[in-house]
């Protein structure tokens, strides 16, 4: 079984790619984060050619920001939206979170609040749904898969500079801390060990992705059945190429066999990237 994750950052925006790539990647199980549609809306635009290519569907959107979305070819069962316990930002409940199981494995597409700022409301925001989060995963089933979108690089190996993240989220101790509370295998991490250099998400700013300057905030983790079952892990670089892409590429993880062979880390690799010289995040000169 094939599962893959991506933040497409705007599922209307991106069907020219999405659809090809589905052709070409094949998946068995897609996780979508970011969608920015309504339930009707994303439907009107999908079903039909999601059908064509043998997909059920399952999404939870609010239209304009959020939304994620579960796409299979080996089944859709026991669809939840939200999970038990999700806290409300701003006295609602943001669509973040869908689950279902897929061919036994319960497989959640996931797109975690950003945080913004380390003094901000956000940010407490943040490790209250990722504790919520641990607690709803922790008590079953045994067999399952966290994939999206985690706003978190588990790792200064996650990012292409430390210092430039200093005083940022997505690196801080407690994020970090939700993460590894989860018990789970970090499955790309574990195929492609440090120091080896693994990106998912380049900012569309300053050259970042040509240069390679990125973190690795979308991930796969998976409880140990499942991830004794990887036979290949890697992020689809090819995806982040050309015109109109989602500033995230997608994470691929197969389970079992591997069609394309162990291929990783990341394909095709980035051919020209720039190391250790760059301090200050785009964010930082705004």
């Amino acid at each position: 079984m094939r599962i893959a994750t991506w933040n497409v950052n705007s599922a209307k925006q991106r069907l020219p790619r999405l659809l090809p790539w589905l052709e070409e990647r094949r998946p068995d199980v897609v996780c979508l984060q970011e969608t920015k549609l309504s339930d009707a809306a994303f439907f009107d635009l999908f079903t039909g050619p999601l059908t064509q290519l043998g997909y059920e569907v399952a999404h939870h959107g609010q239209g304009g920001f959020n939304g994620v979305a579960l796409l299979s070819r080996v089944g859709l069962v026991d669809v939840e939206h939200n999970f038990a316990g999700q806290p409300d930002y701003l006295g609602a409940t943001e669509s973040r979170a869908i689950s279902a199981t897929c061919a036994g494995v319960r497989i959640h597409s996931l797109y975690v609040p950003n945080g913004r700022d380390v003094a901000s409301d956000h940010y407490a925001y943040k490790l209250e749904w990722l504790d919520a989060l641990a607690a709803a995963v922790a008590a079953g089933p045994a067999d399952v898969a966290l994939c999206g979108d985690m706003n978190v690089a588990p790792a200064d190996s996650d990012v292409f500079d430390p210092a430039a993240y200093v005083g940022h989220t997505h690196v801080t101790g407690p994020e970090r801390a939700r993460i590894a509370a989860f018990g789970l295998v970090d499955v790309v991490r574990a195929r492609w060990p440090e120091p080896e250099r693994v990106f998912s998400y380049w900012d569309y700013r300053a050259g970042m992705f040509h240069q390679d300057l990125g973190m690795r905030i979308d991930l796969v983790l998976a409880s140990q059945p499942v991830a004794d079952r990887v036979a290949a892990a890697w992020v689809d670089r090819a995806a982040r190429k050309g015109k109109l892409p989602s500033d995230h590429a997608p994470v691929i993880v197969d389970l079992d066999e591997a069609p394309d062979g162990d291929i990783g880390p990341v394909v095709p690799p980035p051919s020209n990237p720039r190391r250790g010289t760059r301090t200050r995040l785009p964010q930082s000169r705004d």
